[in-house]
């Protein structure tokens, strides 16, 4: 690995709690614009942008940083290892006062995340692989100060085997259509919950569900993170065509494929 897996998860845990703690100074009181795709954005996402990215460059000087905030979508990284970013995923969770939204650090090699973390700061959670088959979960407020490393008390995630019948499907909450709901009902979904962010992967990652489809549009580094710690945990995130998901698709300017995430590998 190009970073050390247990330094980066120590350092970045520092790094997502105080882009965290800044994100909930604005919450509820954010101002909101609308970026050149209509998409919203408000001054969280971008200091909490700019705090992850000049961190990550201290840490792991030499290695790009891609950022959803940033405007080096078009750079080809290739199988070199990269950071993918998103400072705030949820925006409109957080503008709405719901406290889905996350930031999102994971690193990617050869095309494959790495390594990845999210960090719920309304609900004071964070999820990490702490190494490559070592996903865990942690409380941690943003309104507290920061423990020694040492001091913090992780729990250990892990996907679930499928139910003899009747898989439980994470939907995304604001994002929902035709071709999902269909996909849905050819599998025989017996339940759904609906979520908002990256924290549909860590319901798959921790065993609360079976399977997440997304056939809507999505970026890199929307998913790239909850992919890390899904994978660590034992699942897999495949595309239309049944392959593994890549990463750096800079020919479709990082826009990914529809795809199924699964707790466990299809049989």
């Amino acid at each position: 690995m190009a970073a050390d897996h247990a330094s980066l998860a120590r350092q970045l845990t520092a790094t997502a709690w105080r882009a965290g703690r800044l994100i909930m100074s604005y919450f509820g009181k954010a101002s909101v614009e609308a970026k050149a795709d209509r998409s919203p954005v408000t001054a969280a996402d971008r200091e909490a942008d700019a705090l992850i990215v000049q961190e990550l460059q201290e840490i792991a000087p030499g290695i790009p940083v891609i950022s959803e905030e940033g405007e080096n979508h078009d750079i080809a990284p290739g199988t070199s290892p990269f950071f993918l970013v998103d400072p705030l995923d949820g925006t409109r969770e957080f503008i709405t006062g719901s406290g889905e939204f996350t930031v999102n650090i994971a690193l990617i090699e050869d095309a494959h995340p790495r390594f990845g973390l999210i960090y719920a700061p309304a609900l004071a959670k964070l999820y990490v692989t702490l190494g490559p088959r070592d996903p865990a979960r942690l409380e941690l407020s943003p309104h507290e100060p920061l423990p020694a490393w040492e001091t913090l008390t992780f729990e250990k995630i892990a996907t679930r085997p499928p139910p003899e019948s009747g898989l439980t499907a994470v939907v995304s909450r604001s994002h929902m259509d035709e071709r999902t709901a269909r996909y849905l009902e050819e599998q025989g979904i017996r339940d759904t919950i609906p979520g908002g962010s990256s924290l549909k992967f860590c319901l798959l990652a921790e065993g609360k569900a079976d399977i997440y489809p997304r056939f809507g549009r999505t970026m890199e580094w929307d998913i790239a993170a909850g992919h890390a710690i899904l994978a660590a945990a034992g699942g897999v995130v495949i595309d239309e065509t049944g392959k593994p998901l890549r990463y750096g698709k800079v020919e479709r300017g990082l826009d990914n494929p529809g795809f199924v995430a699964w707790a466990r590998p299809p049989r």
